[in-house]
């Protein structure tokens, strides 16, 4: 699993979007990217767009590296339809992000810290692999002991975003479930996603 060293909101300034939408995103304040030369603003090469549309994805999912990611393209390319569509099916349906969907986490790296700290359970069952493929219909709940923790109600309050009409939660606010593989037009980046970029990057 690759591991994000450096402040995760750099990210933000490096792609010059405020890629997870909020509002504590440093890109806020300072819309350009960082270094000594960071409000220079040269035309893009065909590549470096394709670049920075991977970049964006693969960034927006976490610490996903590029090994990882491109296991999950390969995966896409291989299913029949759309590849840009396969590859948005498959990023969320990672356990990880059915999680951030649910709001059980703040972020997608809280989320992905609760799976790998075996707190969130799969069907009834504990889960501990943030890229574990959620199938339609299955249930994601919280254990008992966390239900009470600060983060989480923190991120279950939050205005930031709202759940997706592909997940659902119960009443209790503590269990909900994967109903489809959603589309991209149903996903709510704060940003534009652009997989068809992305597939012409893995294609040169």
């Amino acid at each position: 699993m690759a591991k994000r060293i450096q402040a995760k909101y750099k990210l933000d300034r490096r792609l010059g979007v405020n890629l997870w939408g909020r509002a504590k995103s440093s890109f806020n304040k300072r819309n350009y990217a960082p270094g000594e030369h960071g409000k220079d603003r040269s035309k893009l090469s065909d590549y470096c767009i394709q670049l920075r549309a991977k970049q964006k994805l693969r960034g927006y999912y976490g610490a996903l590296g590029e090994k990882q990611f491109k296991k999950i393209f390969s995966e896409a390319l291989r299913r029949n339809g759309d590849t840009s569509e396969n590859l948005i099916g498959l990023l969320e349906r990672r356990l990880d992000a059915v999680v951030y969907r649910l709001k059980f986490a703040i972020t997608m790296f809280a989320a992905r810290q609760l799976v790998n700290h075996g707190h969130i359970r799969v069907n009834g069952k504990k889960v501990d692999i943030p890229s574990y493929a959620v199938k339609e219909g299955d249930e994601i709940s919280l254990v008992d002991s966390m239900k009470n923790n600060v983060n989480v109600s923190t991120a279950m309050e939050s205005a930031e975003r709202d759940i997706p009409d592909y997940c659902e939660i119960d009443s209790t606010g503590f269990k909900g479930k994967f109903v489809r593989v959603p589309k991209l037009a149903d996903v709510p980046y704060p940003v534009q996603m652009e997989p068809n970029l992305v597939v012409e990057f893995y294609s040169r």
